[in-house]
């Protein structure tokens, strides 16, 4: 049977989200339930496959969307071009996964002059017709021609400036009708032909718009941070229009069922009267707040309400609709599952158990792992906010604190961000072009736009500081600076922006650390019921390991203990080692450092409280020891009694092309043993010292041997540790357990892990450097290239950030399956930065690792990610 590439919104439902886009599939769904929408159809995402796959829209897939126009004339009794009753659509994007404000929309679509002529008269209402018509060609040329905006905004501003008012909606019918003049004219010189008059071939332009914005650049970087991959495609919504902009009793709005950004269970939204669409999520003009909407239009609001009511209960959850009300009468333009910050979404799951609409494990399940990032980060200094005043205020629209130096575009803000700047971006108004910037920034600052304008959804979704809607601001863009409480503020100078409660400070406000609890602490303890996997940290001093065990981590899974090194005390000591002619010379200097390193791990014991350490043995190639700077390097001769001659001759003895794959790792215990010695004495005398003074705890060290490649090189460095290890016990008259195993980061390890199970206590997976030697990229350089790989669509993410699961996964998949049945009480656990990442924690979850390990502000996405991962399991 051939595909069907369309469907009425009468023949789908929301359970064909993969074929028909979250906006399909919601409309149909709303379409089935019986709400108010204006119908059409739903071209479907593999529609947009295949359009990348041809190079265009096939003969076969155009013939079924003229079929299907011909249907929607039927359902709506209106004909495209028809000069009694012509038909208008927009034309929107719409994907599985809801991507706010990143693809394109177009509205009024079937317009020429002669349809604008006929729905002037026969509405009575000429300053309408012509107003959707300037806006068609506007939107259409931007969109659909890649006009820039810019051409037609100065025209319209010119036209009111001549005009002597200052808002589009003072503009008559006469003026609106000039400007469509003048923007066909625009369009022509810039294009070189005239504007197209046939509805048809305005619709064709306008789906292959929306299938070619599936690939812009801010689509693109919103997938990536967003895990949408490429192959999903979008599908295009063509819907007949309803009109807000008819005059004084119509208007369109946004809202939520529940606030996106505190959670709390009431409507908040917001209206225009007078308006379309894209003028409130654009924040063209400010709108007022959805209540007042009772006012102006009491019974479209009364059943506005209902709707909410009901879409709530159909969908179990917070519900983000755009609505227009028509001569009065209301239609359902979209909804789909909000976009809210994380504070608001423990709120909501916690509340939606509560009301009975969710489960325990469907309320872990709903909630993003990675917004959970933002609940740690730092707020403002509630003394310090106490007692400043404010500046300015404008709709707390994503909360949080941020303060930075300001700038006024996307690209600066990138620019700075990477000198190490931190910075606000402040805009009239944000576009999705701007979403690189605003990722750059700490928090965004817009001078327009309500509580759902593009830059409050995009950076709630971020998880974002941002304040908008500050109307006080006099901005002027062009000489980069703006005015606000009687103040200028220019680029570079500092301001501080509350999300919460809108508030702008100049200059700078101290933040503290965030507090964790209330509905945080619950949905936690839910994942914490349904998970498989442990989560441990990657840790290396006591702090580290107190904040981990703070959020939630069970042990520690890395501990790098090169880190200890090169504390002032203990880096002279550790270059003595290095400058060492003899065995006995290197042991006296490593013997000054051995005190030391117990002091540290008897820390870390302590603060983990009997829970697991794994420590890893020294890694990085010596030469990240030796100095660089003249002055140290004579300080180092002088010590040493040699000439900075002899020094610098071994410090260029020690220069490698490619230390990564050099002289590091267990080879450095294979060429230099004594360094394991002194490792090993020091974590064993620690664990004993520790163990004695607190009896009930279990303290058995994991001591793990780095970059093994043969088993030889396991079973050589193992047999220093153990002897070491053994010798140390012997002498305490201890019977401490101690536990051997190593990292698997070379594939080799991976390839043959049945042999070196044999030998080892565990497994730890070193993703970073195992992608690193499995992909041959050097994880220090590779940024510099991927970019290109991204854009030809080679790669989707960052295998050092997002775990390779089809090349790197299998590595590990392999390893495990191999080693294994040889040693039954192996335990393997990971411990590169994908530890906390949600989904490589999965594809973990899904192999059977027993842990994964990650930064200590990534603990909570862990443990949320492994929950999820076992809930998903059991369906």
């Amino acid at each position: 049977m051939a595909t069907k590439y369309c469907y009425l919104f009468s023949e789908g439902n929301a359970n064909m989200r993969e074929l028909l886009g979250g906006k399909g599939a919601n409309l149909a769904e709303m379409t089935n339930i019986g709400l108010p929408v204006p119908q059409g159809f739903t071209i479907t995402t593999e529609a947009c496959t295949q359009y990348y796959e041809d190079g265009g829209i096939s003969e076969e897939i155009q013939k079924e969307i003229n079929e299907y126009i011909v249907k929607m004339e039927g359902i709506t009794g209106k004909k495209f071009g028809d000069k009694e009753n012509p038909l208008l659509v927009s034309v929107r994007s719409g994907a599985r996964a809801s991507m706010p404000g990143m693809m394109d929309t177009i509205l009024n679509l079937g317009l020429n002059e002669t349809v604008v002529n006929t729905i002037a008269e026969k509405s009575n209402n000429p300053r309408w017709a012509w107003d959707c018509y300037r806006r068609f060609i506007q939107m259409y040329s931007d969109v659909v021609m890649e006009v820039g905006k810019k051409y037609f905004e100065e025209l319209i501003d010119k036209m009111k400036e001549e005009k002597g008012v200052t808002q589009d909606v003072e503009l008559t019918a006469d003026d609106l009708k000039t400007l469509a003049g003048q923007f066909k004219a625009e369009y022509k010189a810039k294009i070189g032909v005239d504007f197209p008059d046939d509805p048809k071939e305005q619709l064709m332009g306008a789906i292959k718009a929306v299938f070619r914005s599936w690939d812009n650049p801010r689509a693109n970087v919103y997938r990536r941070d967003n895990d949408i991959p490429f192959s999903w495609g979008t599908a295009v919504n063509v819907q007949s229009m309803a009109f807000g902009n008819m005059g004084d009793d119509c208007g369109t709005g946004v809202a939520f069922t529940r606030d996106p950004a505190t959670g709390e269970k009431k409507l908040m939204g917001e209206f225009l009267t007078n308006a379309q669409g894209e003028d409130v999520v654009a924040g063209v003009r400010t709108p007022m707040p959805i209540q007042q909407m009772a006012e102006t239009f009491p019974e479209a609001f009364e059943q506005f309400k209902q709707v909410c009511q009901t879409l709530e209960n159909h969908y179990h959850d917070m519900q983000d609709m755009e609505f227009t009300v028509e001569n009065k009468k209301l239609y359902m333009l979209q909804t789909r599952n909000g976009k809210r910050t994380a504070q608001a979404a423990l709120k909501i799951a916690c509340d939606l158990v509560d009301e009975g609409m969710k489960t325990e494990q469907e309320a872990v399940a709903m909630i993003d792992p990675r917004n959970l990032d933002t609940l740690l980060h730092p707020q403002f200094d509630a003394k310090a906010l106490k007692a400043a005043t404010p500046v300015g205020k404008g709709l707390g629209a994503s909360p949080g604190a941020a303060c930075g130096k300001i700038v006024f575009t996307a690209d600066d803000a990138v620019e700075w961000a990477e000198k190490g700047e931190k910075v606000v971006l402040v805009r009239l108004e944000t576009s999705p072009e701007d979403i690189t910037g605003m990722k750059a920034a700490q928090g965004i600052l817009t001078v327009r736009g309500g509580m759902t304008s593009h830059a409050a959804v995009v950076a709630r979704g971020m998880g974002e500081c941002c304040v908008s809607g500050c109307g006080d601001i006099k901005m002027d863009e062009a000489n980069k600076k703006f005015d606000l409480g009687g103040k200028t503020f220019k680029e570079g100078d500092y301001i501080s922006i509350d999300g919460t409660t809108g508030n702008i400070y100049d200059g700078i406000i101290p933040t503290v650390d965030a507090q964790i609890a209330g509905e945080f602490g619950r949905i936690m303890a839910w994942a914490d019921k349904y998970r498989t996997l442990k989560v441990r940290t990657n840790a290396d001093t006591p702090a580290d390991a107190k904040k981990a065990r703070e959020l939630g981590a069970e042990g520690i899974g890395l501990c790098r203990t090169e880190h200890m090194f090169f504390e002032a005390d203990r880096i002279a000591a550790f270059r003595e080692m290095i400058c060492a002619d003899t065995v006995e010379e290197r042991e006296a200097a490593l013997a000054k450092i051995e005190p030391m390193q117990q002091a540290d791990f008897e820390a870390l014991y302590e603060a983990l409280e009997g829970n697991p350490v794994t420590i890893r043995f020294l890694d990085p190639p010596l030469h990240e020891f030796v100095p660089t700077e003249e002055e140290d390097i004579k300080a180092l001769a002088n010590a040493q009694g040699k000439s900075v001659e002899d020094i610098k001759a071994l410090i260029a003895g020690l220069h490698e092309f490619n230390p990564m794959m050099g002289h590091r790792g267990c080879r450095l215990a294979v060429t230099y043993p004594e360094i394991a010695k002194m490792q090993t004495a020091a974590v064993i005398k620690a664990a004993i010292n520790v163990q004695k003074k607190h009896a009930d705890w279990n303290v058995k060290p994991e001591i793990m041997i780095p970059l093994v490649g043969d088993v030889k090189e396991l079973k050589f460095v193992k047999k220093v540790v153990v002897e070491t290890a053994d010798a140390v016990i012997k002498a305490a008259g201890s019977d401490l357990k101690y536990e051997v195993g190593t990292m698997i980061e070379i594939p080799r390890a991976a390839l043959t892990a049945d042999d070196i199970a044999a030998n080892a206590d565990f497994f730890c997976f070193g993703t970073n450097d195992l992608t690193q030697m499995t992909y041959g990229f050097s994880r220090d350089d590779a940024g510099k290239f991927l970019g290109a790989y991204y854009d030809k669509k080679i790669f989707e993410n960052d295998p050092f950030a997002k775990l390779d699961q089809t090349g790197v996964g299998k590595l590990m998949e392999m390893a495990i399956k191999l080693g294994k049945p040889v040693n039954p009480k192996l335990h393997c656990g990971i411990c590169g930065e994908h530890g906390g990442d949600p989904t490589s924690v999965e594809f973990c979850h899904k192999i059977g690792l027993d842990y994964v390990s990650c930064s200590p502000f990534r603990v909570p996405i862990a443990r949320l990610a492994a929950a999820q991962a076992a809930i998903a399991d059991k369906k």
